[in-house]
Formats: structure tokens, sequence, C-alpha cells
């Protein structure tokens, strides 16, 4: 890229509070667990791994007038990410609790101030960021009535600046916000964006039970390139002239699932919109996805 350099995130900033469970959860009792609190969010998170690349980076989202907000704001801006956030009096920072036992997350999620971010907030991010030149969108803006409207005019106000555009369509642990949404519609949302992210679910719930490739290869209808997340099975690569590529996970020890996605997917964009071919950015995200599942939280490491 040009002088336009900075890439634009747009979607959810959420305090994480996640309970490593010592084993199945006793329902109407106590289970032993160990508790930490952490910034998160996945709009948040990935801003937080362009940062830690170098890359100019600005976030565009919704907290409360809280002191959960001020901390994220905080932790953010002290990692490197311009923050253009908006703060809500009367309603609460969002907040995520996860479960986790036996390799498996469940999710408790109050997206709080995050249905708050505004049409008129996007716009004003921006004009107030002429050296933006790519629009990175967490699908959780979408996926909930209440933001949609700010996710689809990111979308259009992108286009209009002559933006590079690219979304992660944003499930989590299932893809059940997806599915509740529906097909046609989220590919409707997403039509020709330059990149679209999904994962192994994700890519079930929006094309069927086909293999990864095929997969990618049903949604280049609707996006021009396309990179369905296979976890430890790896990632695959589809565009539009028909261009395939396939990268293998790294093999690491696994000290914590939470964020790799989202560290997966900074490491995607910064090294496309760097010039890299499909197979050079999709080895580079997986080498921050390696580093971020043999870390404790969702955020790079100072």
């Amino acid at each position: 890229m040009s002088h336009r350099s900075r890439i634009l995130v747009v979607g959810d900033i959420i305090t994480d509070v996640v309970a490593v469970l010592s084993g199945p959860l006793a329902t109407g009792s106590d289970t032993a667990a160990e508790i930490r609190f952490s910034g998160g969010g996945q709009a948040a998170n990935t801003a937080a791994w362009i940062a830690a690349q170098g890359v100019g980076v600005t976030l565009v989202g919704a907290v409360g007038d809280d002191e959960a907000g001020r901390d994220r704001v905080a932790e953010l801006t002290g990692i490197g990410v311009d923050c253009a956030v908006e703060r809500h009096e009367g309603y609460p920072t969002g907040t995520v609790i996860v479960l986790t036992a036996d390799g498996e997350r469940t999710m408790v999620s109050q997206r709080g101030a995050n249905l708050r971010l505004s049409a008129v907030h996007v716009d004003r991010a921006l004009a107030g960021a002429p050296d933006v030149g790519h629009l990175h969108l967490s699908a959780y803006t979408l996926l909930d009535a209440a933001s949609r409207g700010a996710g689809l005019r990111a979308l259009a106000a992108a286009r209009e600046r002559g933006l590079t555009t690219s979304v992660d369509a944003a499930s989590a642990a299932s893809a059940a916000p997806l599915r509740r949404v529906g097909t046609a519609a989220f590919l409707t949302w997403v039509r020709d964006v330059d990149l679209l992210l999904v994962n192994t679910d994700e890519a079930t719930v929006l094309t069927g039970g086909l293999d990864p490739a095929a997969q990618a290869r049903a949604l280049s209808a609707a996006a021009r390139r396309v990179v369905v997340k296979r976890g430890a099975a790896g990632a695959v690569w589809v565009d539009r002239e028909a261009t395939v590529s396939v990268a293998a996970a790294r093999r690491v020890a696994v000290v914590d699932v939470t964020g790799a996605g989202d560290a997966f997917a900074a490491g995607l964009l910064t090294a496309w919109l760097a010039g890299a071919d499909p197979r050079a950015a999709l080895d580079r995200a997986a080498d921050l996805g390696a580093t971020a599942v043999a870390t404790v939280g969702a955020r790079p490491t100072p």
C-alpha cells in the first residue's frame, strides 16, 4: 500500500472473564477454576495484533462510561492502537464470561455498549483518519440488529472512499449467531468485500458440508477472496481467479486458544496489504496464530 497504509478496524471492545474449570461444570454447586480478567473483543484483539506488527491501526468501537471502558481503551492505547471510541453513559462496557474445560469453550455474553455503535460514529472516525487504506469489520457488528447499521455503513463508506475491505464472520466458539441471521442475509451484507474470513463452522453454515476448498470456492461468489480457517488443520485461500493456496498450522504447545483467530486475521491482513502473495500471507497468519495459542490471553504480550 502507499501513503494510505493505516488499517481501520470496526467492532467489539470487550472485557473477557476467563474461567478455566478444574473439571465439568457442577450445575447448582461449586466448581473450582482459575479466573482472570483481560481485554477482549474480536475487533479490539485484531487491532492489538496489527499494532504489535508496527502497522498503523485505528479501532472504531463503543464502550460504557465506566471503569472497565476506560481500562480497555487505556490498554489498547498503551500498545499503539489509535482508539476512535464512543463512550455511552448508562450502558456497560461489553463483557464475555468464557468457561473453559476439556478443550471446550462456553461463552456467556453481554454486548452492552457495543450495541450502541452508530453509523454516524463510523463516518466520523473515517473522516478523522485520512491515511486509512483498508477497513476490517468484525461481523459481530452485523450479527446484532442494534449495531447492524454501523457495520453496513462501514462497508459502504469504505467503498465510497476506495478502500479495500475485509470481514471476519465472527461467530466465536460456534456459528450460532451466524445461523440465527441466516445465510442469504449475511452473504448479501458482505457481497464483494475484498476478503472474507470464516472458520470451519461458519463455512459449513454458509455453504453446507463441503470440503474446505469447495466451501471457499462457493463463498467466492460473494467475496472476492475467501480464507477458511481450520485451526490445527491449517487454512485455505481461494479467490475469483481460481487461485487456491493451503497453509499448514504450526506445531506448538497449546496454552490458550483465546484470540488465536484474531491474531491469524492480523497476520493475514498486514502481509496481504503489504503485497504478499496468498501463500506468504497465510504463512504469516499461521505464525501469528501459533504465537497466540502459545500464550495466555487474547492479546500480544509486551
